[in-house]
């Protein structure tokens, strides 16, 4: 990577789940060594945890990209995995910021949480929704005129809500 920096700040953007696709991190993980090293650090926090190997995840078919319990932290360590990238290229962040499961690995590399203390929170957290979230709740979609809400812009309102 070349290049020179055009003044301004920079940011580290972390999203949450939903970003993801099948075959992610696979290529960096065979040819980038600086990934491939936090892709370990990861794994060898993270394995003993989710009781399946983050490594043989990401070099394999990944068909588990369903399964919040698997994504989350599979996203988490690509996330981290690729700061890691950036911060070795010389980029280094003024700010991180996360939504959802992307502030977990902002936390991580801004320092405020260790990896380690990341891994046990993004582990137990994609649990957690698995077990007592996913699949419960419900969308809601309406159009309304603007005379009927008038502190809404014109269009539609989305709402949810749990099912239990």
């Amino acid at each position: 990577m070349t290049g020179d920096r055009v003044g301004g700040r920079v940011a580290f953007v972390f999203p949450g789940q939903g970003a993801q696709w099948a075959g992610m991190g696979r290529e960096l993980l065979e040819t980038d060594a600086v990934f491939a090293a936090r892709m370990r650090e990861c794994a060898a926090a993270m394995d003993p945890l989710t009781g399946w190997s983050l490594l043989e995840f990401v070099a394999g078919q990944q068909e588990s990209l369903d399964r919040v319990d698997v994504v989350q932290p599979v996203s988490f360590a690509v996330m981290v995995s690729l700061a890691a990238v950036w911060e070795s290229c010389g980029v280094t962040p003024d700010v991180v910021v996360g939504h959802s499961q992307g502030e977990i690995a902002a936390a991580c590399v801004a320092g405020a949480l260790t990896l380690a203390d990341a891994v046990r929170v993004v582990v137990a957290r994609s649990r957690v929704i698995a077990e007592r979230l996913a699949g419960h709740g419900g969308w809601y979609r309406s159009r309304c005129r603007r005379s009927r809400s008038p502190t809404w812009s014109p269009g539609s309102v989305t709402a949810s809500r749990s099912r239990r």
